[in-house]
């Protein structure tokens, strides 16, 4: 066996033993169980979690449990700053093994969407990796393997995790240090329980926020006219109603008819396009806003608006086609035969 056969073959045996460790033992992610352990470690108590997160994180453990218990344990402020540490350092860890050890065995657990994830990263850095730290729609354990596999920096991922899991982390402490107060009758719990719902909720706003840094320019008529004649054109994807996308205005020949109201349920159908460009048509513009904050929030990277629509694409003179059927399965254009 060569030595990195051998190198993988026992780190696919310490991955396999700390799950079952963790599994057998998960009652110890308690209050008085970790609180007992940390009391043994005195002084070294702060390294001691650090390090117990770390391992939790490469060995997929409840992060999120173990935030809520270090702001228990050390108050809101420290507990959020060492959990932070804890789960950095497990990331990178993770991204490490991935990148040098494990890469058939992350890619065989992280499925169709790996190639998403790498794209995004080829295609945005770590703004891609802020947008999924803060916009949870991959496992985070899992993930932090799977950035292993992408061409990103070490630096730039840790230190863009480390900042983009702030909110989450001093959410979970508080809420923690709140749930302390609580049984031991302080008075400061209503004022940390309100923190960490105004920390949630601010974690709520999030979402929208990313959507619109990650939504593209909006394109003019002409410069979409212009796209559409090179060699990668975008697909164009018209969100009016059906009847409206055969009326008297027409579309834009090979144009993808997904109404706004079904959107939400047939994402599947564009994505192949999640970081590709996509520019969105309607008859003026406000419902494409409200396209592309929707496909920006399910982690499409180059989403576009058309400014002024139809109305703008026929007042242009460019020409359109008008359907005689619903079409079933249009093709859009750029996209596989």
């Amino acid at each position: 066996m060569k030595p990195s056969n051998a190198a993988r073959a026992v780190l696919a045996l310490v991955l396999a033993a700390g799950l079952l460790i963790g599994f057998a033992n998960r009652e110890a992610l308690s209050v008085d169980a970790l609180s007992g352990w940390l009391a043994e470690a005195g002084v070294w108590a702060p390294l001691a979690f650090i390090t117990f997160y770390a391992a939790a994180t490469v060995f997929f453990l409840p992060g999120s449990v173990l935030t809520f218990l270090a702001g228990a344990l050390f108050g809101a402020l420290p507990g959020a700053l060492y959990s932070l540490a804890g789960a950095t350092l497990g990331a990178a860890l993770a991204f490490l093994v991935a990148r040098y050890l494990a890469a058939d065995w992350v890619a065989r657990r992280a499925g169709g969407r790996l190639k998403q994830l790498i794209e995004g990263v080829e295609a945005e850095g770590w703004r891609f990796v802020a947008f999924v730290r803060l916009v949870p729609l991959f496992p985070f354990n899992l993930v932090n393997y799977a950035f292993g596999l992408t061409r990103i920096r070490l630096l730039a991922y840790a230190a863009t995790s480390f900042v983009c899991m702030l909110p989450g982390a001093l959410a979970y402490a508080y809420l923690g240090d709140a749930g302390r107060e609580t049984i031991a009758g302080g008075e400061g719990m209503i004022r940390k329980g309100l923190l960490a719902l105004g920390l949630f909720a601010l974690i709520a706003f999030l979402p929208g926020w990313i959507a619109r840094l990650r939504r593209g320019k909006t394109l003019s008529i002409s410069e979409l006219g212009e796209k559409l004649g090179t060699a990668a054109p975008p697909l164009v994807l018209d969100v009016r109603g059906v009847a409206d996308f055969k009326g008297e205005l027409g579309h834009i020949a090979g144009a993808r008819n997904i109404p706004l109201e079904e959107l939400g349920g047939r994402m599947q159908e564009v994505d192949d396009y999640r970081e590709r460009p996509i520019a969105i048509v309607c008859r003026t513009d406000r419902r494409s806003l409200k396209a592309a904050q929707l496909l920006a929030r399910r982690g499409f990277g180059d989403v576009h608006v058309v400014g002024g629509g139809m109305m703008a694409w026929n007042q242009s003179g460019l020409p359109v086609e008008r359907a005689q059927h619903a079409p079933e399965a249009a093709t859009g254009i750029g996209s596989k035969a």
